[in-house]
């Protein structure tokens, strides 16, 4: 057994990528790329969204998604519009493209946890909690840092 076969961080980096792989394959006949499905899976799920808000749900900084959210503009899926009252408050939407694409896509989400092995919801759930467990402690180790 190698290093790397005991190793946790191995582990969850070789998950991540075999995610973004699969995502990658089922996204391709729409032209989106993983992060684009999560920008819009936000926007889905939570309607419109400032850009810092839409950045805090997807803990990305705006130097990452700014680019994101550009060539989704440019693909007529989202709409950014400047706060009249502030103008450095820039809001995304979707268009009705984007939000039509929501019925398109959600075969996907299914075909990816059957991919996983994931065959009901108490065993999605159980998974996600520890993900969210996980990714919280390991945060507090950043945060304890920081100060």
């Amino acid at each position: 057994m190698s290093v790397t076969d005991e190793m946790l961080c191995f582990s969850l980096y070789s998950a991540t990528r075999a995610t973004t792989q699969a995502y990658r394959t089922l996204l391709a006949p729409w032209r989106l790329t993983y992060p684009q499905y999560l920008v819009l899976a936000v926007l889905w799920h939570d309607g419109e969204q400032t850009i810092r808000s839409l950045g805090e749900a997807m803990q990305l900084d705006s130097g990452t998604l700014s680019p994101l959210v550009r060539r989704l503009e440019q693909s007529g899926l989202v709409v950014k519009e400047r706060n009249a009252d502030d103008e450095r408050v820039v809001t995304v939407s979707l268009t009705p493209e984007g939000l039509a694409l929501r019925a398109e896509l959600l075969p996907v989400h299914a075909e990816i946890a059957e991919l996983a092995g994931i065959h009901d919801d108490a065993q999605r759930r159980r998974l996600i909690d520890e993900l969210h467990a996980l990714t919280a402690l390991l945060q507090g180790v950043s945060a304890r840092n920081d100060h």
